[in-house]
């Protein structure tokens, strides 16, 4: 499966497991560092945890680091900035740029340690008020 339609269904994925949802949407952004050093071109993605008696989590947000690794979420439906209130599970990968289809004129590919994509570890508890201090500090090993 190509990054291009790994990105696309897992898009599909948030987009159907959140739909429907009334929950209260506000600002979150943040930086990821790698190693103590900016990542930039990382896509970000939250997806907010069903509270207890409920299936409906709400729907997923993501985002793309600039060349400082800051990112600013929107929501994968609307692409209205922000992120729903309460836990989310969050996935950080590597951007692949979709346009660029010639594996000899793209640089080096970075990639991540699982436990922040597929296996991921990281969880993030976006408050009423919203935040501009969703950090994440990754380690490549």
């Amino acid at each position: 499966m190509t990054s291009a339609r790994a990105w696309a269904l897992a898009a599909a994925v948030l987009i159907t497991t959140g739909c429907g949802s009334g929950n209260k949407v506000v600002p979150v952004s943040g930086t990821v560092t790698l190693d103590g050093k900016p990542l930039a071109n990382a896509h970000v993605a939250f997806q907010p945890e069903a509270p207890k008696g409920s299936q409906n989590a709400g729907v997923g947000s993501y985002g793309v680091t600039d060349g400082s690794g800051k990112y600013t979420l929107k929501m994968v439906d609307t692409d209205q900035p922000g992120a729903v209130v309460g836990t989310h599970r969050v996935e950080i990968r590597m951007k692949v740029e979709a346009d660029d289809r010639d594996p000899k004129s793209r640089p080096p590919l970075k990639s991540l340690p699982q436990k922040y994509n597929v296996n991921t570890e990281l969880q993030f508890k976006v408050e009423a008020g919203g935040t501009s201090a969703a950090n994440f500090d990754l380690k490549s090993k």
